[in-house]
C-alpha cells in the first residue's frame, strides 16, 4: 500500500526537504501552472516506462488535478516496486490550502 500526503504536510516537508515532487498531469495543463520545482512527467509517459524516471531507492510525491488518478499510479507503481506518496487532493487543493 502506497502512502499519502496531504497539502498541509507537503507545503511543511516542502519548507524543510528538497523532494521528488511529480506532476503527472499533462504538459498544457502542467503549462497552466503547477507546484512550485514539480517536475512534470505525464500519466502515460510514467506508467510506459517507470524506470526511466524513477529509482526504486528514492521516494516521489505524485499528484495530479485533484488526487484521483496520482492515486490510480501510485498504486500501480507500488506494486512495482517504487516509493511513492499521493498528494491527497492534488493540485486543486494545494492551491486552496496555500493561500
Amino acid at each position: 500500500m502506497y502512502k499519502e500526503i496531504n497539502s498541509y504536510e507537503l507545503i511543511e516537508l516542502m519548507s524543510t526537504h528538497n523532494i521528488n515532487l511529480i506532476d503527472i498531469r499533462d504538459n498544457y495543463q502542467f503549462s497552466l501552472g503547477s507546484i512550485s520545482g514539480a517536475k512534470n512527467i505525464p500519466t502515460n509517459y510514467l506508467l510506459t516506462n517507470p524506470s526511466k524516471y524513477l529509482n526504486k531507492k528514492d521516494d516521489y510525491y505524485l499528484f495530479c488535478n485533484y488526487g484521483t488518478t496520482s492515486s490510480k499510479i501510485c498504486n500501480i507503481l507500488t506494486k512495482q516496486g517504487y516509493n511513492v506518496v499521493n498528494v491527497v487532493g492534488g493540485y486543486a487543493n494545494y492551491l486552496e490550502d496555500s493561500r
